[in-house]
């Protein structure tokens, strides 16, 4: 493939992705303190925020990487999503965070596309954003979250 065929199909890319970006990837941590003595002191990532997501039943410490972020989530408690995903495959990469501008839709098109989903229905995630995840089985083995960010 020559430079320009490259360029073409990296622009194509583009305009058939408006309004996705790669929002986080999320790290799942048995004690958050500890994680960012790694992440925020051992590599020097800008810490963002704290937040505790009642709904997903984790604290999420949010990092900043330039253009995107991570976040190291801590499980409130053994039986929540999270905390089922340590005790089962031990701390580790959890998801990948698609960002885009309209959840309803986007889920709406999955379905229609028959593709696997964990929730059909937006759900409340941090930061107040509204965010659904997508079954691994659908994605080729990678939970895969999609966020559309709280309305400012």
């Amino acid at each position: 493939m020559s430079s320009t065929e490259k360029d073409t199909a990296v622009a194509s890319h583009d305009e058939s992705c408006p309004g996705k970006r790669l929002d986080h990837v999320a790290i799942a941590v048995e004690n958050l303190e500890e994680a960012l003595k790694f992440y925020r002191d051992g590599l020097g990532l800008t810490f963002l925020e704290t937040e505790v997501v009642e709904e997903q039943g984790v604290r999420v410490a949010k990092l900043s990487t330039g253009n995107t972020h991570i976040e190291l989530l801590e499980p409130l408690s053994p039986d929540t999503p999270v905390g089922k995903f340590i005790a089962k495959n031990g701390p580790g990469l959890h998801h990948i965070c698609l960002g885009v501008e309209n959840i309803v839709d986007n889920l709406a098109l999955l379905k229609e596309q028959k593709t696997k989903l964990i929730n059909e229905e937006p759900k409340i995630g941090a930061g107040g954003a509204q965010i659904a995840f997508v079954h691994p089985k659908a994605t080729g083995g990678v939970l895969l979250e999609l966020s559309q960010p709280r309305a400012r």
